[in-house]
């Protein structure tokens, strides 16, 4: 499958990538198959589609688990993009709220890596931005990509 660049010096990835939201949040959670979303997602990898994305307040964490346990021994075949700046406050009505801050969004990355099982994320990004929080906050200070 060709492959495109994400930015000027991003990873390379399929122009096709896996929105894995809906395996475990927004679309009748009552119905949900983790064996068959884990077949899903490495399927798409066998198929060429390496850019998964997830995110922290996608069934409360569940989302990276179920991601995690998919790419687990294939790491190397997947693109992670997973999201911070929300906080679920009622996983039932799906109730939650914008924090931007620096600590939150450095606690919410290191739970994403754990759930996740992996030692780095590859396109980290804001849900939703946090008016109440100056960007430069939010960013801290710049780090150089590993790719």
């Amino acid at each position: 499958m060709e492959k495109r660049t994400l930015g000027t010096a991003g990873p390379r990835v399929a122009p096709i990538g896996l929105g894995c939201m809906g395996m475990s949040w927004g679309y009748a959670e009552s119905r949900r198959d983790d064996d068959t979303s884990i077949q899903v997602i490495r399927r798409a990898l066998d198929a060429g589609v390496d850019l998964l994305d997830t995110a922290a307040v996608y069934g409360d964490g569940h989302n990276e688990h179920l991601v995690g346990r998919a790419i687990a021994g294939r790491r190397d075949e997947a693109v992670i993009a997973t999201k911070g700046g929300l906080v679920v406050d009622d996983l039932a009505t799906k109730q939650m709220h914008r924090d931007g801050r620096p600590e939150t969004l450095r606690r919410q990355v290191e739970d994403s890596l754990t759930r996740l099982g992996i030692d780095r994320i590859d396109l980290y990004y804001l849900h939703r931005v946090d008016p109440a929080v100056p960007v430069e906050e939010r960013l801290g200070r710049p780090r150089r990509p590993r790719y």
